[in-house]
């Protein structure tokens, strides 16, 4: 089966699979949609990050109907199979359509994840039949590496207050709300002095990890603070403890499934040993029925330096109290956590100790408080930290215009009664809230599966019946 691309939207999704567009590697796509858009005679602006929006008058008859937003990113998740030998930062996608129907790239991810909806924006700003308000096409970049373009939009350059996020996926389902957050950074200065004392390790294995929006409500155990929980009731306990080294957890935005912590002790090798048993096994009880894979390994090592004992008490406490998991759930919105945060990286470098904790939230208030108390924390334990990326939720509105043409259309075009998610993720939605506090926003685009795999995939019948059930949403946006 071809890829049909006398379809304008399947036209634009062929001419952007051939360009290179991994997260920070986007202005040659950037570059592409200015030109798209000078050889259109549209206005447009290309800002420093290379997010682009162009604008398009209204068509006739709608001139005095208020502007609307159509947002897509432009980048995508690059992954490929062992096998296969695709460059992306030179080669095209090579695309083809499986028996079932469905569009898939050879070895790699296909970027319909947010191609489609970068495809979906071309074709209507290039069709001048298709009656819409005053259109503001919103092309993000970096959204899959932290919404990053998203964020460098400035107050003032939207002036719209209702928007089509071209990022939703299901047809018929929409989000309705996401979570809004901001990364706690924090760093120590490490004092070290000589060590005469024994060394021993202690290793968090057999953690499932996860998604720390998705997956925080699910009890999962964090190494970081299991490493941290260890040693610190084992010094409470009468055990001697002095940290040499304290890492853990690899991307500040999942749950961490490994740490590994050196210290030393004057405690003897059985008294350690059993200790390191006991609290192994209140740990296997207490992620039972969560994440019953733990285990820790305690062993032997070796360590010329160790933290002062000022630095190592401070290092241990602060771990052992910060915020972590879950938190609070949502009151309005069944199964839906309000407020969570996850302790996510520890690294020791030399004599710096740092990491990240990212606190999510479906009120600004929330990740506030997770921030003021990981400041507090600091000032106690000599710890410098700072907020950074802080970026607004997407609060649900019970009264959403936008949803309920959405609603009404697709009941008009395929019989279907429009569901409804919402997320502990964050969503660049959000972001536009925060920019625009009442922009009235949807979520719309086709089914598509395995997204950030090579077995992504766009089914092509859905691809067609989006389309229509596009124009008809911003046909009636009036």
């Amino acid at each position: 089966m071809e890829f049909d691309t006398s379809k304008r939207y399947n036209y634009w999704f062929r001419k952007i699979a051939d360009i290179p567009r991994a997260s920070r590697k986007e202005k040659a796509v950037s570059d592409f949609i200015c030109d798209f858009a000078r050889e259109h005679g549209l206005e447009y602006v290309q800002d420093e990050v290379w997010n682009v929006i162009v604008r398009k008058p209204a068509s006739p008859g709608y001139e005095d109907v208020a502007p609307l937003i159509l947002q897509a990113h432009t980048d995508m998740v690059c992954e490929k199979n062992q096998d296969c030998p695709h460059d992306f930062d030179t080669e095209p996608l090579d695309l083809y359509v499986d028996e079932d129907g469905w569009l898939r790239a050879r070895g790699t991810t296909l970027g319909s994840d947010d191609g489609y909806g970068v495809a979906y924006i071309l074709a209507i700003l290039e069709d001048d039949t298709i009656p819409h308000p005053p259109l503001e096409a919103v092309f993000t970049v970096m959204e899959e590496v932290g919404l990053l373009g998203a964020m460098a939009l400035k107050p003032g350059m939207l002036t719209a207050h209702r928007m089509i996020n071209l990022d939703g996926g299901g047809e018929d389902t929409t989000s309705v709300s996401s979570s809004g957050s901001i990364s706690v950074n924090y760093e120590k200065t490490i004092h070290y002095e000589a060590n005469p004392d024994p060394a021993y390790a202690i290793r968090v294995r057999g953690l499932k990890g996860g998604h720390s929006g998705g997956d925080i409500h699910l009890e999962l155990g964090n190494a970081i603070k299991i490493a941290a929980m260890i040693l610190k009731e084992a010094e409470i306990e009468g055990c001697q403890i002095r940290l040499v080294s304290f890492n853990g957890g690899m991307k500040y935005n999942a749950i961490p499934r490994e740490a590994d912590v050196v210290f030393t002790s004057t405690t003897d090798f059985d008294t350690l040993q059993k200790e390191m048993l006991y609290k192994e096994q209140e740990v296997r009880d207490q992620l039972a029925f969560s994440d019953s894979g733990f285990r820790l390994v305690f062993e032997k090592a070796e360590a010329k330096e160790r933290f002062t004992a000022a630095d190592s008490e401070e290092t241990l406490n602060f771990f052992y109290l910060a915020p972590n998991g879950f938190q609070h759930k949502h009151m309005g919105i069944e199964n839906l956590t309000m407020a969570s945060c996850n302790l996510g990286t520890a690294s020791t470098e030399g004599s710096r100790l740092s990491g990240i904790a990212l606190p999510r939230a479906a009120l600004d208030s929330y990740n506030d408080t997770n921030l003021y108390q990981y400041r507090l924390l600091g000032e106690l334990f000599h710890v410098t930290v700072t907020g950074t990326g802080k970026f607004s939720p997407w609060a649900y509105d019970p009264d959403s215009r936008m949803r309920k043409i959405y609603a009404d259309a697709l009941q008009k075009l395929e019989g279907k009664e429009l569901k409804t998610v919402a997320t502990h993720g964050g969503l660049e939605t959000g972001i536009f809230r925060g920019l625009v506090p009442d922009m009235d926003i949807i979520c719309v685009g086709p089914v598509a599966e395995g997204a950030h795999t090579p077995e992504e995939r766009l089914d092509l019948a859905s691809y067609d019946r989006v389309w229509d059930l596009l124009l008809e949403i911003i046909r009636n946006c009036h």
